[in-house]
């Protein structure tokens, strides 16, 4: 299933088997080089407040109207997470980060991505630009991310096409129907 991020927050994060409600999705966390979705933060609501917790992709059964995980014991704190560690220092963020393009071009800030459930890789940058929605720009467009933009790559002009000769066809034949075509007249 491919979903954007905006429509999930808030999605309700379940056991499997007991169906009970562990938390709400809040964020997400995207590998800034590879665009893989590493996993989703949970709020986690208590009598004394609420704790966020983070929830790999690895530990997500299904992925519906609610996610259903493996067990509560998924959820943990970022910081158990020791392979994540230097992602998370690294500072290159993908949701609220602006874009632009090799050549300067400000495009927006990316406000939202589309993801696969099945392979939780990014498809999709959603930018805005003030209150607009700017065009979508599929993940193969994206150069770099820096800690202060993401770069995607300049739209190459196309070269003027040559005109058509008269009575030329519009469609590209075979050389032998073209042979014998010029052999008819």
């Amino acid at each position: 299933m491919h979903v954007r991020f905006s429509t999930c927050i808030g999605f309700p994060v379940t056991e499997d088997g007991t169906e009970e409600h562990l938390g709400s999705l809040i964020g997400i966390l995207i590998h800034p080089d590879t665009g893989k979705v590493e996993g989703f933060f949970v709020r986690r609501a208590g009598l004394f407040g609420s704790d966020q917790l983070f929830l790999s992709t690895m530990d997500i059964l299904r992925w519906g109207m609610r996610v259903d995980i493996r067990s509560e014991d998924a959820l943990s704190t970022v910081d158990e997470h020791i392979r994540l560690q230097p992602l998370l220092l690294d500072r290159r963020p993908v949701l609220g980060q602006k874009i632009r393009t090799e050549s300067g071009l400000k495009i927006g800030t990316c406000r939202d991505v589309q993801f696969d459930t099945r392979h939780f890789v990014l498809e999709w940058l959603f930018p805005k630009k003030f209150f607009r929605w700017g065009t979508p720009l599929p993940l193969v467009s994206v150069s770099e991310v820096r800690r202060d933009a993401i770069i995607i790559r300049d739209v190459l002009a196309k070269e003027p096409s040559a005109p058509a000769e008269a009575g030329a066809p519009l469609i590209p034949q075979f050389p032998e129907v073209a042979e014998a075509r010029t052999a008819q007249k």
